[in-house]
């Protein structure tokens, strides 16, 4: 007879029902939970650089565009103005000091010069004149004196005998006291005539001094206006090249104008603008290191100019041991500044990338080279090749470091 069998639970339907949501909930565990869920971005490698983390010497310098200038350039300005009427030299051309390069022409100092002169020749008379009048007025005075001691003598004896004879009673009172009067009235006026004299004669001195102070300052008006007109020949102040002169004749010159310049050649300098991010860091003595004819010289920086103009400021070198041959004006000149001592480091090459990111961050490419990811870096010094890696990279590891201006803000870049 039949048997009545049981029906199994785990049928092969339930089964299959069974794992296929085991499977559908292990995939939605693995989506939500387990799954890489970082923003991606496919992007085609030959459009990338991607370069190698290496651990080397670490040389800390900036490349510089220096400029040859002369040790010492002179500008020459026009002491006094006036219009060109003879040019002697040109631009370009070797001057000696004391060669005339330029001659003017002034009327109105040179008639202010000849109303000095025409003055200082008045004064000189003047003077002549009331010096003469003193040795005049001496004789005159000598003159009168021995004429009026003449005379007092004569009173004198009168009134002398008068005295005598009035004594004895021999003439009367009155004709005593006239020749009295006589005689005290001529020295009276001997005294009288000698202090006018010691007055006009000190009122002369007076003049005479006067006189030769105004002379004194008219003939150094008349040395000075002199000297403005010699001025009207410009001369060179130094030996060297005369390396621009911008005036032709018939110019009018002003009084100060700059009218050229001469470089004296026994000396040069290098001049050269940083960057002012490294304005703290450069100073008088720091070394650098000039390119020329396949050779190195190496300089010192000799002046730092404070003032920063469009980011940049400005720094004089000198050459530290031997001059270049056939050096000039306004050659240019690779120039390495040193920042620091060399140190061993691990290196991030140089690239676009620091743009977009400040290097706070930097895309590493896996082992497998088909994705890189985001990787927070710290970065220390920076030279024209390399930076200074502080932490995040290791010497093997590879970066992108083009730009990351397309990448947007992916955390994973899926190389193809």
């Amino acid at each position: 007879m039949d048997k009545i069998r049981k029906k199994k639970f785990w049928n092969q339907q339930r089964l299959t029902i069974t794992g296929g949501l085991a499977v559908f909930i292990l995939f939605i565990l693995y989506a939500f939970v387990f799954a890489d869920k970082r923003s991606r971005l496919n992007v085609e490698t030959d459009r990338l650089t991607v370069s190698d983390i290496k651990k080397g010497k670490f040389d800390e310098y900036v490349i510089l565009q220096g400029v040859v200038q002369p040790l010492k350039t002179v500008r020459v300005d026009a002491i006094v103005g006036g219009h060109v009427i003879q040019k002697l030299a040109e631009g370009g051309n070797m001057v000696n000091e004391g060669d005339v390069l330029l001659i003017l022409e002034n009327q109105n100092l040179q008639l202010s010069f000849l109303q000095s002169e025409t003055e200082a020749s008045r004064l000189v008379n003047d003077l002549q004149n009331t010096r003469q009048r003193l040795k005049v007025d001496k004789f005159t005075l000598q003159k009168n004196l021995a004429e009026l001691d003449y005379q007092i003598a004569q009173a004198s004896e009168v009134h002398l005998r008068n005295e005598k004879l009035w004594n004895g009673k021999a003439i009367s009172e009155a004709e005593y006291n006239r020749t009295k009067r006589d005689y005290e009235r001529l020295a009276r006026q001997r005294e009288i005539e000698v202090q006018s004299q010691k007055y006009q004669e000190e009122n002369s001195h007076i003049q005479i001094n006067q006189l030769e102070g105004t002379l004194n300052r008219t003939e150094k008006n008349v040395g000075l206006w002199r000297k403005n007109l010699d001025n009207l020949a410009i001369k060179a102040p130094i030996s060297g090249l005369l390396s621009s002169i911008d005036v032709e004749i018939g110019s009018n010159i002003s009084q100060g104008q700059n009218i050229a310049q001469i470089d004296d050649l026994k000396g040069y300098r290098v001049r050269a603008e940083i960057d002012e991010h490294y304005v703290s860091r450069v100073f008088v003595g720091l070394k650098a290191t000039a390119e020329f004819n396949d050779q190195k010289y190496p300089l010192l920086i000799t002046k730092v100019y404070p003032e920063v103009r469009n980011g940049r400021f400005k720094v004089d070198f000198i050459f530290d041991k031997n001059v270049p041959q056939d050096i000039r004006r306004g050659l240019t000149l690779p120039t390495y500044l040193e920042l620091g001592k060399s140190a061993e480091t691990v290196l991030l090459p140089v690239g676009g990338f620091f743009a977009d990111t400040g290097g706070n961050w930097v895309y590493v490419v896996d082992a497998s080279g088909t994705r890189a990811t985001k990787r927070n870096i710290t970065l220390g010094r920076k030279n024209p090749e390399y930076y200074e890696v502080l932490s995040g990279l290791l010497a093997g590891d590879k970066v992108i470091t083009s730009s990351y201006n397309h990448f947007g803000n992916k955390e994973v870049l899926v190389l193809k």
